[in-house]
């Protein structure tokens, strides 16, 4: 009778948050794989995503400098207005750090046809102005594109004021090579 109750007696389910005593060994954690896994991976989805995110916005940034010269370029020989492009002779030009050179070709948009005999008159004095303003910039300055675009203002604020007036409205850089 007494094997009847033991076999009758339903077996109590083992507590998982209790310690096994056979081997001496702690209980291993619930979900310990998952939150290793969610450790390695999240990190490098942190990274992944602000890699991607940092790419695409400066092939997006850079597009528009470039987008735009050309649009207002289209527009303007749209409305039958000719645009007109003065180019000054490819020179080199050294950086203010030693050993670094830049070459560059530009062309200069005229806010009219008539402006081109007086700044063919000027060129020599027109080279100078660059050649100082390039001259003063570092290899890193004129190598990023925000550079470039604050140098070109720079350019066509200085050489518009050597003439007193509005004689370029836009500056291209067609050739421009850093060493």
């Amino acid at each position: 009778m007494a094997e009847e109750k033991l076999a009758a007696k339903p077996a109590e389910p083992e507590d998982p948050e209790t310690p096994e005593k056979d081997d001496g060994k702690p209980p291993k954690p619930k979900g310990g794989n998952k939150s290793r896994l969610l450790l390695i991976i999240a990190p490098i989805a942190a990274i992944a995503l602000a890699a991607g995110g940092y790419f695409g916005y400066t092939l997006l940034s850079q597009g528009k400098g470039k987008a735009e010269a050309p649009a207002a370029a289209a527009k303007k020989a749209k409305d039958g207005e000719k645009v007109v492009l003065f180019s000054i002779e490819p020179f080199v030009v050294n950086l203010s750090e030693p050993g670094r050179y830049l070459k560059v070709t530009m062309q200069f948009e005229l806010a009219g046809q008539t402006e081109e005999k007086s700044v063919t008159e000027k060129v020599p004095i027109l080279r100078d102005v660059i050649i100082t303003l390039i001259g003063n910039q570092t290899y890193e300055y004129a190598a990023s594109t925000e550079g470039k675009i604050q140098l070109k203002d720079e350019i066509l604020l200085r050489t518009n004021r050597l003439f007193g007036k509005e004689v370029f409205r836009n500056l291209y850089f067609t050739d421009f090579v850093m060493q």
